[in-house]
Formats: C-alpha cells, sequence, structure tokens
C-alpha cells in the first residue's frame, strides 16, 4: 500500500492510524468536518487535513480508503471512493489488518480503556520495549495518541461497539471491567457480555487474558478461555499523579500486562513509569483557574459509572463546591441509563446540563436534558438545563475562588473549559 485516503481523520483513532500509516511511508490524505486539537496535531506531524467532506477530496491514485464509524455508506467521499473502485474498510478493519502478525494486545472493557492502554504503552516504552501504541486519547507524556515503536508489541485500545473488538486478533486480551453500555448497538449486558465471551474465546492457548476475574460481569465469561487468565487484583497499590480508585484499578491492570509480556521487567521500572504518568487529554485533566480563581477541570465521563467515580475522586480533593457542566453522549445512552445518571451527581452541588450530544442518533423526542435535569433535582442534587454552551459559560463565570468546575462528557464540553481558562 502506497497511498491512503482517511474519512474522518480527526478522530481519536483515526489519526492515531494515520500517524502510524506515515511511519511506515505511506502517503497520507484525510478530511473531517471541522478543525480540532487532533487535526492541528496531524498537520504539525506533516499530514495535510481537508476541513470539508468532498468527492474531490479522494485521490484517484488511493489504494485504500478508511472511514470512522461516524462516516455513513452515502458520504460523499464513500460514494466518490466506490465510482473509482478503490477498496474501503472501516477503521477497526483497518486496525485488524496492520496488526496482524503482530505481538497485539488489546484493551477492552467499558472503563479506563484510554489510560490504561496509555499507562501500558509507558510501561513498555520506559523498559525498553519499544512498543506501537494507538491510543483513545493524546497521552501526556508522548504528546500524540500514537507511539511509534520498533518491535512487536502493538498496543491498542480496543472497543466493544458494533462488535469492533473482533476485528482483532490480539495475543493479550485485557478487560478492565464491564458494564451496559452503547445501549443504541447492545439491548442488555447479556448481549455486550456475549460479544466479550466471543473475545475470550478467541484468544489462543498460547496468548494471555488480563482481568479482574471477581467481577460479576467477567467472571461467567471466562469459561470460554482457552488463554491463561491473570488476575489484574494481586497486583499492589501504585503511587499514582492521577486520582481515585478507578486509576489504580487501571494501574494494576497495565501492570500485571507489562508482567505477562515483558516478564523480565523489573517491579521497580513498573513502580518508577506509573508514578510517573502524566495522564491523558480529557481524564481528569486540570485546565487551570478562571477568571474568577476557580480551578477548572474537565473529563471525558459519558456514563453514569465513570461520571460517579470522577466526582466521588473530586469531591476528595477540595472543601469547595463543585459545579459541574455536563454534555449528555447520545440519546439513547441518556435515556435507557437515566436512573442510574440520576444518582450519579451527588458529589456535586450544581449541575448545568447542556442539550444531548446526539453524534450518530436523531432525536425521536423521548428524552432531553431538561428531563435528565428533572430526575437529578428528584435525588436532591441542584440541576439545571440550559439551551447552549454559551448559557452555561456565562453560568460558570459566576464560580469563584475555592469552588471546582468539572466540565464532563464525551462531546465537546471541554470547549467550555477552555474558554473559562483563556478569560
Amino acid at each position: 500500500m502506497k497511498k491512503a485516503h482517511l474519512i474522518g481523520i480527526g478522530g481519536v483513532g483515526m489519526s492515531a492510524l494515520a500517524q502510524y500509516f506515515k511511519d511506515q511511508e505511506v502517503i497520507v490524505t484525510g478530511s473531517d468536518r471541522s478543525e480540532s486539537l487532533v487535526t492541528e496535531l496531524l498537520e504539525k506531524r506533516g499530514i495535510q487535513v481537508v476541513i470539508g467532506q468532498k468527492a474531490e477530496n479522494v485521490p484517484v491514485d488511493a489504494d485504500i480508503v478508511v472511514y470512522s464509524d461516524a462516516v455513513q455508506d452515502n458520504n460523499l467521499e464513500r460514494v466518490r471512493a466506490r465510482e473509482l473502485g478503490i477498496p474501503q474498510l472501516s477503521y477497526f478493519a483497518m486496525l485488524g489488518k496492520v496488526s496482524e502478525g503482530k505481538k497485539t494486545i488489546a484493551i477492552a472493557g467499558t472503563h479506563g480503556k484510554t489510560t490504561t492502554t496509555g499507562m501500558l504503552a509507558k510501561i513498555l516504552k520506559d523498559a525498553g520495549a519499544s512498543p506501537t501504541a494507538i491510543v483513545g486519547s493524546i497521552v501526556k507524556d508522548f504528546g500524540s495518541n500514537y507511539l511509534h515503536g520498533d518491535s512487536d508489541f502493538f498496543v491498542v485500545e480496543a472497543c466493544e461497539y458494533r462488535d469492533h473488538l473482533l476485528e482483532l486478533t490480539p495475543q493479550v486480551l485485557v478487560i478492565t471491567n464491564l458494564e451496559l453500555d452503547h445501549t443504541d448497538w447492545f439491548p442488555s449486558l447479556a448481549a455486550i457480555q456475549e460479544t466479550f465471551r466471543k473475545a475470550i474465546a478467541r484468544v489462543s492457548e498460547s496468548g494471555v487474558i488480563v482481568t479482574n476475574p471477581h467481577d460479576a460481569s467477567v467472571a461467567p465469561l471466562l469459561a470460554s478461555a482457552k488463554a491463561e487468565v491473570i488476575d489484574y487484583t494481586k497486583e499492589p497499590e501504585y503511587v499514582l499523579r492521577l486520582p481515585g480508585e478507578f486509576n489504580q484499578d487501571n494501574a494494576s491492570a497495565a501492570a500485571a500486562t507489562a508482567l505477562a509480556v515483558l516478564p523480565s521487567i523489573s517491579d521497580a521500572t513498573i513502580a518508577q513509569s506509573l508514578a510517573t504518568f502524566h495522564g491523558t487529554w480529557r481524564r481528569f485533566e486540570y485546565k487551570g483557574k478562571s477568571v474568577n480563581g476557580a480551578d477548572v477541570y474537565d473529563d471525558y465521563a459519558h456514563h453514569p459509572t465513570a461520571v460517579r467515580e470522577t466526582l466521588h475522586a473530586l469531591r476528595g480533593r477540595t472543601k469547595g463546591r463543585i459545579i459541574v457542566a455536563f454534555h449528555p453522549h447520545l440519546y439513547s445512552r441518556t435515556r435507557d441509563l437515566l436512573d442510574e445518571f440520576a444518582t450519579a451527581f451527588r458529589d456535586a452541588d450544581k449541575v448545568f446540563i447542556a442539550p444531548i450530544f446526539a453524534a450518530r442518533e436523531t432525536d425521536d423526542g423521548t428524552i432531553s436534558n431538561e428531563m435528565l435535569a428533572e430526575r437529578i433535582r428528584a435525588m436532591g442534587t441542584n440541576a439545571i438545563a440550559l439551551d447552549s454552551f454559551d448559557a452555561i459559560e456565562s453560568a460558570l463565570n459566576e464560580v469563584g475562588e475555592g469552588d471546582i468546575i468539572m466540565t464532563m462528557g464525551a462531546g465537546d464540553i471541554y470547549k467550555v473549559a477552555d474558554s473559562l481558562v483563556r478569560k
């Protein structure tokens, strides 16, 4: 392959793949709907990104077109690629192909995938193992969501949505934990468990599965395992820069995996690497102070459990008020997990709820940010639905010194945090 065109190249996985291709001396072109921190990163690395998707963006001599999940079949560039007879693959199908024949380590699970992947990549890098890594966010220690490596180790963040996990054939499968999510695809916990059961069964006898075998959602699936199962909960507690019990779990999973794939690594190397891990973009990220002196944080949390655990860790850091700006992600998730969301904000003093981020869905009128705010209020937390980021930013401008602002969600609510700090 000499030339690849990526539609939705600004996606966090797609942009990492673009950087990998460039390292392989593939000519990379790509397009996205808007500029972002990620497209800026690509431009700095010599990968040109066209903003706006149109048919003429597709090079007539491209060997492959890769598209992100957000790109539909009727996308103008995909239509043009079909007219030109250029093969097309989804991001995860392409990831499956480029990882074939490598010592692939796939990190999966409902929570903690990104941080665990970043931690593991850093441990292996610090140990001199020179892994390649594709991470679901920008790792501060690498300044990228991609890490170039010269060995066969291929560390990749995997995703269960639409069974993408099954596109991979890892030698090592890490399952951090398991809960119901992606309810637009999985109608029940049993459905998501079935996908993970298949993934577990696909790991060969010579492979390894790293997980918490005491997790009630994971334990029944391990009967299908041919590979050795390693219990990451047996790892000691590590000194971390990142707060929260969930990050201790992430560190344990990363450490256990590093020991499994690189038995010669010392405990001291693992401990030192984890102690100096700075985290990733949008994972409990401290942004700075607002103009009125409030500390501003941002986090990607968009599942009730992640919201609850993140705010609980934040509560342990302050005696002041915690003011949250939450951007619900998907109508289906907000509707189907409404009861869980209603109780997830108990450690907050006030919550501003933005309009639901539709992403791949359309509004059927069954759920709204006002309905979510009403349910949160019913559980005793002050919650207010606002109709725009501008309105939320204006409200947050009233928060002062001694208090904490936390923007949360998988959409672009982080832009509010950036604006508050810039002012």
